[in-house]
């Protein structure tokens, strides 16, 4: 039988070009985004969507779910600390804009970034914190174009950029109201920064 896993990545499809490619995330960071369960539903890989839509399914699975979301998020964290995991939330959605602006996420950038996390280069890299989500963003990382690692510096129209944020933070802490007073510990202070 295979040992517990060193790294946890979740796997988000951000069309608003917010979210970096890759983030650290901590124990508490890691049970929010879990439990948010965030994507975007994007035309072409969904019946009857012309446009992206946020959506969010908590546990990345949320039709299946037979414990409530915060219970399944406290067992990840605790066995995060028990075997020392390290999780990841890593974007193959959108850099430079929204859906229609911006580029779709290479599968080069996604896989050197997925490379680095498994190589350990991820892990021992600088980060600089996101000011909209409190994401740990890597400075560099092989393989990666600087410009893409913080989303802010791949927009022309930073103005725009910072709405959109604010926009999609907007949509995360909304979604989050549902599992105020559930689980130990308050999650909201792991999530975006309104």
């Amino acid at each position: 039988m295979a040992g517990h896993p060193q790294n946890i990545i979740f796997l988000t499809c951000d069309a608003f070009g917010v979210l970096p490619p890759v983030s650290k995330l901590t124990p508490g960071q890691a049970m929010y985004h879990f439990i948010s369960g965030y994507t975007a539903k994007v035309a072409g890989t969904e019946r009857g969507i012309t446009e992206p839509t946020p959506n969010f399914s908590a546990c990345f699975g949320a039709a299946f779910l037979t414990l409530h979301p915060t219970r399944y998020a406290e067992l990840l964290e605790k066995k995060m600390y028990e075997h020392g995991a390290h999780a990841w939330l890593v974007n193959t959605g959108w850099s430079g804009g929204s859906y229609g602006v911006g580029e779709r996420m290479s599968i080069k950038t996604t896989r050197a970034c997925i490379d680095a996390i498994l190589d350990g280069n991820a892990a021992m890299v600088n980060y600089v914190k996101d000011d909209a989500f409190g994401l740990d963003i890597p400075v560099s990382l092989p393989g990666v174009q600087t410009q893409l690692l913080n989303p802010r510096n791949a927009w022309a129209d930073k103005e725009a950029y910072d709405v959109t944020a604010k926009k999609l933070a907007g949509m995360f802490c909304k979604n989050f109201e549902q599992y105020k007073g559930h689980g130990v510990v308050d999650l909201t202070q792991y999530g975006p920064r309104m």
